[in-house]
């Protein structure tokens, strides 16, 4: 995303840009508030048709066992490690399971990586038979979220406000010093308002509005959102006067959505990865890549390689001894003619 904003913003000096898995719609605002927490509910339903329907019951199960007043047994099924006593901890609980299945949809390559966790190949359809594999819907749902969470296996509960903390992006801020910048980057640049809806997704209602999000802000940093910053200063959707940027997207990361999936000119080209999670094509070789991301990388590096060498001609051409200029000539007010020198 970045890449695209450098190449917009000085062409001058950049003669192209990669933006793999570039949610460039999303976070100007822009797009339908439901698609993200859809397309992770997507990524599963594709790895097995009963996952979504067991993760759906094992929501409605904790959401029953909290109207009932069973905060003990939350804790118990879920594995806590602080029992659960109120409406805020349940919240926290629901934030908390939803971001494991947004990391793993995130992070679903063929192989193992340690890239934002330790995560095994495949962890949607990993975590997938994990919840499948339980008889208690809740117990597998603890199971599920475990891949994410507890990967060597070693954690005997979970600390559910050390391990997800909630801020002003509903995919997550992650935890730590990283954490807390990409907050405040929320906060004042970049708007993320993606809500579930337990009709769209498979998760629980957990609404996150401009309002909201405004209201998080002012208390946590003490600034209100520039609701159309990045739209101002970066086009927002309207990028058809810019040139030589290639989008990529996996069809299997939920970030997709929010980008740019079909060539707005001959050189801004979107590129679509089959089988590809978050920016797959950045990664190095493995022997577990899809066919798919091996013919996106060598188209990537040609057309790359294109740009350069325009570039490189181009700037040859401006040091050729004795380039003239081209220039036109204007009239002034007094009838004079000024000839001015086109760059």
């Amino acid at each position: 995303m970045l890449s695209a904003y450098m190449r917009m913003k000085y062409p001058n000096i950049v003669a192209g840009a990669l933006a793999a898995s570039a949610p460039l719609l999303s976070v100007a605002g822009l797009g339908d508030p439901t698609q993200f927490f859809r397309d992770v509910t997507a990524d599963f339903q594709k790895s097995s048709p009963g996952c979504v329907p067991a993760v759906r019951k094992a929501f409605q199960q904790l959401e029953d066992l909290f109207l009932s007043g069973a905060y003990d047994e939350i804790s118990s099924r879920m594995a806590t490690c602080n029992k659960i006593s109120n409406k805020e901890d349940v919240y926290q609980l629901f934030g908390f399971a939803r971001n494991a299945f947004t990391m793993m949809a995130m992070m679903n390559y063929p192989y193992k990586t340690d890239f934002m966790g330790q995560l095994p190949a495949n962890p949607v359809k990993v975590s997938c038979e994990q919840i499948l594999a339980h008889r208690d819907p809740i117990q597998g749902l603890a199971a599920l979220v475990g891949v994410f969470y507890n990967s060597s296996g070693s954690a005997q509960c979970y600390d559910i406000y050390q391990l997800y903390q909630s801020c002003a992006d509903p995919t997550g801020c992650g935890i730590g010093p990283d954490a807390k910048a990409w907050d405040y980057q929320v906060c004042t640049e970049i708007n993320l308002t993606f809500s579930s809806n337990n009709v769209t997704d498979m998760f629980p209602e957990m609404p996150f509005t401009e309002a909201m999000r405004e209201q998080y802000c002012g208390r946590k940093w003490h600034v209100r959102p520039r609701a159309h910053w990045l739209q101002t200063n970066f086009w927002g959707g309207d990028l058809k006067s810019a040139s030589n940027i290639i989008f990529s997207n996996g069809d299997l990361d939920p970030w997709a959505g929010g980008g740019i999936n079909s060539s707005l000119s001959p050189s801004l080209i979107a590129l679509t990865v089959r089988g590809g999670a978050h920016h797959l094509d950045l990664r190095g070789h493995n022997p577990a890549d899809p066919p798919s991301v091996t013919q996106v990388r060598k188209l990537e590096a040609s057309i790359i390689n294109s740009w350069v060498k325009a570039a490189g001609m181009e700037r040859a051409q401006e040091k050729r001894p004795g380039a003239s200029a081209v220039s036109m000539s204007i009239p002034t007010a007094s009838g004079l003619r000024v000839r001015l020198p086109l760059q």
